[in-house]
């Protein structure tokens, strides 16, 4: 047998932009070829479309701009094997395919098996299910492929290896969250070792949406042993070599040392959630509001690093309860991060909305109306601004306020991209101490202060809530675990807060639908992961 160069292309594709993402194919097949002379070159799942591609599937043209994009891919005539995911209709049927091109011939092609219908993936909605795995011949060595799912299923791995595969290559669209890294590793192991052959992981990286693709791919020889080769949150090329001889493999290009704090990991998922969602849309820049508090300043500073502080702009929008502090921190941030900064008063625009609903407020008392006419009256400033200058707006509410309804609708919530829409409000100052760590760009006070929001005199969030120790561990338990609300008590939680946090997060349901998207870290966000119906008479003790 034959030695082969593989190259792992981890790349960065764009939904449904065929032919960018044909372009991408062909520049990195002619780096793999004219830099490491690669024999093979492997692509993420779906390169053609991106992923998740989801209803422009159901394009009546979609499938012709693929095979237009398959026959353009073949014209090319590299000589590496060309491994590329596409989606393909047979017979009627729409397959999550695979296929291999060498020298302007579809040699050959793989369909998906295990489709994956949870959390954030519905591919039977819109995919049927392959049924059967093979090799094709590259050199001498006999090698097959696998989509994703079917490495966590397995049967398809054992399938390859009955039909004698001497390598097997796994083309990825998986997306992060916390901790996944070492899940894929771990079972990819797993697998290697029970085919007694090696397993590249070829992953996509990328912001798409609220998904961000980690990439981090990485080949388990036939011991399962791991070797580190795809960073995390770049694209690049990765090449490993294989001796059909022994079945070893070997680095070409060198092993990466990843980052292995959580935090900074977290961290730099939401920096390129953040510029890719903003890149990709063509927006010009991002523009929030900068109240003096900590998800703000936690947020500017990603924007700031994911764009560059010249596309960042913050506005200080303050009002009769505005702390001194609260201005002062604030621009005191802007001019570290080195960003556009200003500050308009809200004041004349409550007072002109007070006077016009005086008499229909007539008999009425203060209350959270007139609170939320001051968050309303800031999305209407920034709203303007954006619209007058293309900027998108950027919220900064965090996951433990998004999952209580701690936010205003068309206020606070007003925007393009919640940033921190899963990030846990204590995981918010974490992160805020990880930055600063780089640079010292939140000030102290802002991470030292008591939460508020400001919006009435002496406020504090603990007024109306948990302390956010307490209430990020009864979310996290019933948001991303399932459990009930008795299960959460019998941890040892006060019975009478967990049933009232338990039924903020199902009252506030129709606040999220109508919430910006926000980047993934964790297993389970408000969104595409976690779909309750609005109007329902589901029991929180059930």
């Amino acid at each position: 047998m034959s030695t082969l160069r593989i190259a792992m292309a981890q790349i960065n594709p764009l939904a449904g932009d065929i032919s960018g993402n044909l372009a991408e194919i062909c520049r990195y097949v002619g780096l793999a070829e004219d830099n490491y002379g690669a024999d093979v070159v492997v692509f993420p799942e779906l390169t053609l479309t991106g992923y998740p591609p989801e209803d422009l599937l159901l394009r009546p043209s979609c499938d012709l701009r693929v095979a237009r994009a398959l026959q353009e891919l073949c014209a090319k005539q590299f000589s590496s094997y060309v491994v590329v995911g596409y989606p393909k209709r047979v017979e009627g049927e729409l397959f999550n395919m695979a296929g291999v091109i060498h020298r302007g011939k579809l040699v050959y092609e793989y369909a998906k098996q295990c489709l994956p219908n949870y959390q954030v993936f519905d591919e039977k909605r819109y995919f049927a299910e392959g049924r059967e795995n093979g090799v094709f011949e590259c050199k001498g060595v006999s090698v097959a492929l696998s989509i994703c799912e079917d490495i966590w299923d397995g049967g398809p791995v054992a399938q390859a290896k009955t039909c004698g595969a001497d390598l097997l290559l796994n083309l990825n669209a998986s997306p992060f969250h916390q901790h996944k890294q070492a899940e894929r590793e771990a079972l990819v192991s797993t697998r290697a070792k029970e085919i007694h052959a090696p397993i590249l992981y070829v992953n996509q990286v990328g912001g798409q949406d609220e998904l961000v693709f980690d990439g981090g791919s990485f080949a388990a020889d036939s011991r399962g042993e791991i070797s580190t080769l795809g960073g995390f949150f770049l694209e690049q090329l990765a090449v490993v070599s294989f001796d059909g001889s022994d079945g070893s493999l070997s680095a070409v290009t060198e092993l990466v040392q990843r980052e292995q704090d959580p935090l900074a990991i977290v961290y730099q998922a939401l920096v390129l959630g953040v510029r890719d969602y903003v890149n990709k849309n063509h927006f010009k820049g991002v523009v929030l509001g900068l109240s003096g508090g900590i998800d703000s300043a936690l947020t500017l500073a990603i924007a700031a690093d994911a764009l560059g502080p010249e596309r960042v702009h913050a506005v200080m929008m303050p009002f009769r309860y505005t702390s001194d502090m609260s201005k002062n921190d604030a621009e005191d941030e802007a001019i570290r991060l080195g960003v556009g900064y200003r500050s308009i008063s809200i004041e004349p625009m409550y007072d002109a909305f007070t006077a016009q609903l005086e008499d229909a407020f007539t008999n009425t008392s203060r209350d959270t109306t007139e609170e939320n006419i001051q968050a309303r009256s800031r999305g209407v400033l920034l709203m303007a601004i954006s619209n007058k200058l293309g900027y998108l707006v950027l919220t900064t509410g965090n996951k433990s306020e998004m999952a209580v309804g701690y936010a205003t609708l068309y206020g606070d919530m007003a925007g393009g991209l919640d940033v921190l829409k899963d990030v846990p409000k204590t995981l918010v100052f974490e992160l805020s101490r990880y930055r600063n760590t780089i640079a010292e760009v939140i000030p102290e006070s802002v991470i030292t202060r008591p939460p508020s929001a400001e919006l009435a005199p002496d406020q504090k969030d603990e007024d109306s809530l948990p302390p956010y120790e307490v209430l990020d561990q009864i979310l996290e338990m019933y948001i991303e675990q399932d459990f009930s609300a008795q299960s959460i008590i019998d941890e040892g939680f006060n019975e009478e807060e967990v049933k009232r946090v338990l039924r903020m997060v199902d009252i506030n349901e129709y606040k999220r639908r109508q919430a910006p998207v926000g980047i993934r870290i964790s297993r389970r966000a408000f969104g595409r992961d976690r779909r309750y119906p609005i109007t329902n008479g589901w029991q929180i003790g059930d």
